[in-house]
């Protein structure tokens, strides 16, 4: 049986919707209802270019122009960088600003429009916060909030896992978060209606049946393991420089610690979106294994075909 590529790798995302303009307009008009629905779109960078595929997780994003030229820019994060919110608005802007070419007046300027998919949870400061999935931000004053400086910028953002937990937005947005959070679950993709939800999951089931495309989702996903993997190590490297010049010991291996358990807590993540729920076997050896293991099982996860396999049981 074939194992689903999942529709959150940036390899598997940008090939659904950068290769199916169709399928970039219903998600656009789905995700964004109020604005004027969209008729037309044209894919300004449908092609994925081999150094896209390789480097510290750059976003394989979709960037859409439609008929009154307005520009979209459509990503999928599956990780919470530190930088994330500044990066999204630099690269929003700078999708803005490359619209005017030298002379032109600005009223030229076409809004630029982000929708970015989180897997993550963003937004968790306050209960308000936690009760609160999707969210839309634009130019408007800090006091009066209905003084709108210009929709030339917007930026909507949905964060999958809140909004699958809470059950928040319903009809078509809905069943876009069910097919990214629940593509494997045929039980749950069967009450799925949506009939451009229902295509996504076709492509993706024609996409997982490529070879190519399974070893190319499986290396950029391999690349992003590897990268957080190497920064962890880079950290802990960093630490005992540190503490070479004064830091004790009981500090060094306090953090060493804390270092090799995020790396678990990631592992872990990735087997149960690449399996499901793990026994409790599985977990205890998570639990016990050295970061020297753990980096080994991250470089294998994408080939095994089980955990048993992954663990040489």
């Amino acid at each position: 049986m074939v194992t689903l590529l999942d529709p959150k790798n940036d390899y598997v995302f940008k090939r659904l919707f950068a290769g199916d303009p169709e399928l970039t307009l219903a998600l656009i008009n789905d995700l964004r209802p109020d604005l004027p629905r969209v008729v037309w779109v044209e894919i300004l960078n449908p092609t994925i270019e081999a150094a896209e595929l390789t480097g510290k997780g750059i976003v394989l994003d979709v960037r859409a122009r439609c008929a009154d030229g307005h520009q979209y820019n459509i990503e999928m994060q599956v990780q919470h960088a530190r930088d994330w919110g500044a990066r999204s608005l630099f690269y929003l802007a700078r999708l803005l600003s490359q619209q005017l070419d030298a002379g032109e007046e600005y009223q030229a300027v076409a809004s630029a429009i982000g929708i970015h998919l989180l897997d993550f949870d963003l937004f968790i400061s306050s209960e308000a916060q936690r009760q609160q999935a999707l969210w839309r931000f634009e130019m408007r004053d800090a006091t009066q909030h209905d003084v709108l400086l210009g929709s030339e910028l917007q930026l909507t953002v949905i964060e999958l896992k809140k909004a699958d937990r809470l059950g928040q937005l319903q009809g078509a947005p809905g069943d876009w978060v069910r097919f990214f959070r629940h593509w494997q679950e045929d039980t749950i993709m069967a009450e799925v209606t949506h009939e451009p939800v229902k295509k996504a999951m076709g492509s993706i089931r024609q996409l997982s049946a490529d070879e190519e495309a399974q070893r190319l989702a499986e290396s950029l996903e391999r690349g992003r393991i590897n990268w957080n993997l190497s920064i962890g190590s880079a950290r802990r490297e960093g630490v005992e420089q540190g503490l070479e010049q004064g830091l004790e010991r009981g500090l060094e291996q306090g953090l060493e610690q804390g270092l090799e358990q995020g790396e678990r807590r990631v592992l872990q993540r990735l087997l149960v979106r690449r399996f499901g729920e793990l026994p409790v076997w599985v977990l205890k050896e998570l639990e016990h294994a050295s970061a020297e293991t753990l980096e080994t099982w991250a470089d294998d996860i994408l080939t095994a075909g089980s955990p048993e396999e992954l663990f040489g049981r």
